[in-house]
């Protein structure tokens, strides 16, 4: 009799082990892949489909027609003037800004590595994703200890031109017949380190990545993170071709020197800021702005073979592809060539979803974060958000879904301890703490944040309400900075 009932459990305890593992099976073969594209330096208005006549991205074309843009996408800034290490952290790690920073020093330390586990690609793997990276990383912590396979792992940028001390590559062009730098010179080493450009390299991986995939039933996560179009911004000679200089109108918003440069942490040697002349010419910009739109337009084609290859393995009905840059850039906008700083240009980037159940040629101006992709991809995956997550799905926007019911509390942002924003009701307020200097834009009307209205006393009250907003975020992503002595 014992004997029957201990063959009876151990038939029943087979039986549930059975059901409990086929059920895991079947809802990971229902779970949807997920592709992230990530570029690097990314500003807003660098797709044609989202309004630039100029430049030619007709693969991201096609990513705008077929799903959803997020026109109001940013990225809170960062803590030292390589601000795609904080975007980074905070897409990794699903912190805000200051978290993340506090995270990404301990990663550094090598201390917390328990912190490993609510990473991004963990989650993802511990839901029955197969986890794929390459390319550009910069976060302070082995890639392979977040994902299962990685390929190809890219520093910031290519070797030497670190360093500014390196002329080649900075301070030009000093004139139309400054030839010092040729863009299409694989000699020049940068993203031809190596033999082949960077970006080709990374479209590579990925298509080994999408063949191995699709003789799979689980489900994937890519994370493939371009470069491109960080400097040094080189592309073959097809593609700079395609951009001549007289085509390239100077930005609207151009100016010779920013007048506020060395007080918001922007002076003549950082390193992005000396790529150009000072002052700024039309010719330089212009220049700058041709080898950048170039550099798009090689990515582009590098995504397009990815989407084509997606296609082909038959994955894409059940793939959501989101793409974004780690933030913006200046590019002769304001007088300034990089990121370190809080107007649209460096903070703003696009933010495309394409899915099954995602609508079509939407576009939605809510204000978001670039870094809220990692939640949405948590939601799709079915996978709880970790208590630490400070970033909030996309779904219910994308789908139209209790739109009325979010809360419009302002977009924040901050560099180092030279500026401070806060981007709310049309309105963005620029907080300078080292020379106690607010500016205040009125972006309905002035979009290219061209008229301080700072000093008119008509927006006093709207200073200070912003003001007072700013500091509530503040508090809310444990910002250190006191800004209470500088109240409008």
């Amino acid at each position: 009799m014992f004997k029957t009932k201990t063959s009876l459990l151990a038939f029943v305890s087979i039986l549930i082990f059975a059901c409990n593992s086929s059920t895991h099976e079947l809802e990971k073969k229902e779970l949807p892949n997920i592709l992230f594209l990530f570029a690097d330096d990314y500003t807003y208005d660098a797709i044609n489909a989202l309004g630039n006549q100029v430049i030619n991205t007709p693969n991201l074309d096609k990513l705008v027609n077929e799903g959803t843009s997020f026109t109001n996408a940013f990225n809170m800034g960062g803590w030292h003037g390589a601000v795609c290490v904080a975007s980074r952290s905070m897409i990794i790690s699903g912190r805000s800004l200051w978290n993340a920073k506090e995270i990404n020093d301990q990663w550094v330390k090598k201390e917390n590595m328990e912190l490993v586990e609510s990473s991004w690609g963990k989650l993802m793997e511990k839901k029955g994703y197969k986890t794929y990276m390459s390319g550009k990383w910069h976060v302070s912590i082995d890639a392979k200890k977040v994902f299962q396979t990685v390929r190809n792992i890219k520093p910031g940028m290519p070797g030497d031109f670190f360093k500014n001390d390196v002329k080649k590559g900075y301070n030009r062009p000093i004139n139309e017949k400054d030839k010092s730098w040729i863009a299409y010179d694989s000699l020049n080493g940068g993203f031809w380190e190596g033999g082949k450009h960077w970006s080709e390299v990374l479209k590579d991986d990925a298509l080994d990545f999408i063949d191995d995939a699709s003789s799979s039933d689980d489900p994937f996560f890519m994370y493939l993170s371009f470069n491109a179009p960080h400097d040094p911004r080189q592309s073959p000679k097809s593609f700079l071709d395609q951009y001549p200089i007289e085509s390239i109108p100077l930005p609207k918003n151009w100016l010779p020197e920013y007048p506020n440069k060395d007080a918001i942490g922007n002076p003549k040697t950082l390193r992005d800021e000396a790529l150009a002349p000072f002052p700024r010419t039309p010719y330089a910009i212009k220049t700058h702005v041709r080898e950048y739109y170039a550099i798009i337009t090689h990515l582009d084609q590098q995504i397009g073979e990815i989407l084509a290859a997606l296609k082909k393995s038959g994955k894409d009905k059940n793939t959501y592809i989101f793409f974004t840059g780690d933030h913006g850039l200046s590019v002769g906008r304001h007088g300034l060539l990089g990121k370190q700083n809080m107007f649209d240009h460096s903070i703003r980037v696009p933010l495309l979803v394409v899915g099954p159940d995602i609508p079509k040629k939407q576009k939605i101006e809510h204000e978001v974060y670039l870094q809220d992709i990692m939640a949405t991809s948590l939601e799709l995956a079915k996978i709880d958000q970790p208590d630490e997550m400070e970033f909030n799905s996309l779904l219910g926007l994308a789908r139209g879904i209790n739109k009325d019911k979010i809360k419009k509390e302002g977009i924040y942002g901050a560099y180092i301890d030279f500026q401070r924003m806060i981007r709310k009701d049309g309105f963005k307020l620029i907080v300078y703490p080292k020379i106690k200097k607010t500016i205040l834009f009125d972006l309905k009307n002035d979009p290219l944040e061209m008229n301080d209205l700072s000093s008119d006393d008509i927006y006093s009250k709207k200073k200070k309400d912003l003001f007072n907003d700013l500091q509530l975020l503040q508090k809310k992503f444990s910002d250190p900075l006191d800004l209470s002595n500088l109240m409008p």
